[in-house]
């Protein structure tokens, strides 16, 4: 099934049912208000919400109405943990490479990961606001799972497990904030803002054999000021699946329901010439790899980050050319 929230005034907004084809929706009014509710009871309310889902599919529920992405906040508009991780390695080692820095050899065997704010969370077509263009306005197209309750040390498979929803994210960086904060050695706070979401989020049945060991095999496109920028692939590279990242979040500490982990930057590796050159044909998902590339092809980088004004978007299709998750579409906006 398909899940979203509406915007109502509130700041949980209004769950609804969104059909396959997301061009009608139901409000979930008697199942459950909002989504929080139905990950904290899955096994009870989930089978409610999928018969609507399928009355919703045959023309069958009362009071259907058009679906309309630009009245959707955040499937989660607030969530109880917001941790994104770096599922492929070829992103690391893209960006340190270009600024000469060593990859640390744990991360081949242990994910990275940091703490993302959780409080706010936008929508799919909510504004990106920024106080100023020199802060370096980077877009990040990922993967990102909701998950049910995970108990501290459960294995990756048993974390899988615990995977409900997924949906799509488009998680903001201020590049130029970067460094001064992790010369701190403390992590990422101002350099992270609010990240947004796609208008849905899905069920695994929705995907068929796309999801695979955790994995989604399908590509992202990321088209920034109309031009396609990235198709890349979301699972030929992915180095951690997402049971991986969760078992990796949950090694010391409890994950309950509602929670949403990412995967990082999706990211495909370069492809070699017969004369030794290098080529990215599917492109970026996001600024800091597209000015990676340049800096390794031409000993410096040519790409400017994001300005006021620019747009994003981010979409996911099914192989029948069916859109998945809806498409995330935002503007750069400079704050008042």
């Amino acid at each position: 099934m398909k899940l979203a929230t509406y915007k109502d005034g509130s700041r949980d907004g209004q769950l609804v049912v969104v059909s396959r084809d997301l061009s009608t929706a139901h409000y979930a009014t008697g199942i459950a208000a909002r989504l929080q509710q139905v990950l904290d009871d899955w096994n009870f309310l989930s089978p409610q919400l999928q018969d609507l889902f399928d009355a919703l599919n045959h023309g069958r529920a009362r009071h259907a109405f058009p679906f309309d992405p630009a009245r959707c906040m955040a499937p989660l508009p607030r969530a109880f943990q917001w941790a994104d991780g770096t599922a492929y390695l070829n992103h690391v080692e893209l960006v340190r490479s270009a600024r000469n820095s060593e990859v640390p050899a744990s991360c081949a065997t242990d994910p990275l990961m940091y703490q993302g704010a959780s409080d706010e969370l936008l929508g799919p077509c909510d504004p990106v606001v920024v106080a100023r263009e020199e802060w370096g306005i980077d877009f990040g197209a990922e993967i990102a799972v909701v998950t049910g309750d995970v108990r501290m040390g459960a294995s990756p498979e048993q974390a899988l497990d615990g995977v409900r929803l997924v949906m799509l994210a488009n998680e903001v960086t201020l590049r130029n904030l970067v460094p001064p904060e992790l010369d701190k050695g403390f992590g990422f706070v101002q350099s992270k803002p609010a990240t947004a979401f796609s208008p849905v989020a899905v069920t695994l049945d929705e995907l068929g054999d796309a999801w695979q060991g955790g994995r989604l095999h399908l590509p992202l496109h990321s088209s920034w000021n109309g031009r396609k920028v990235g198709i890349c692939e979301a699972g030929a590279d992915m180095d951690f699946h997402f049971g991986e990242l969760i078992a990796h979040l949950c090694k010391t500490r409890n994950v309950r329901a509602g929670s949403i982990v990412g995967s990082g930057t999706v990211s495909n590796k370069a492809v070699q010439g017969s004369g030794g050159s290098m080529d990215w044909p599917k492109g970026y998902s996001c600024i800091a790899e597209k000015r990676a590339m340049e800096t390794l092809l031409d000993g410096r980088p040519s790409t400017a980050f994001m300005k006021f004004g620019d747009t994003i978007r981010i979409e996911m299709k099914g192989r029948d050319g069916q859109s998945i998750f809806g498409a995330i579409e935002q503007e750069i906006v400079a704050a008042a």
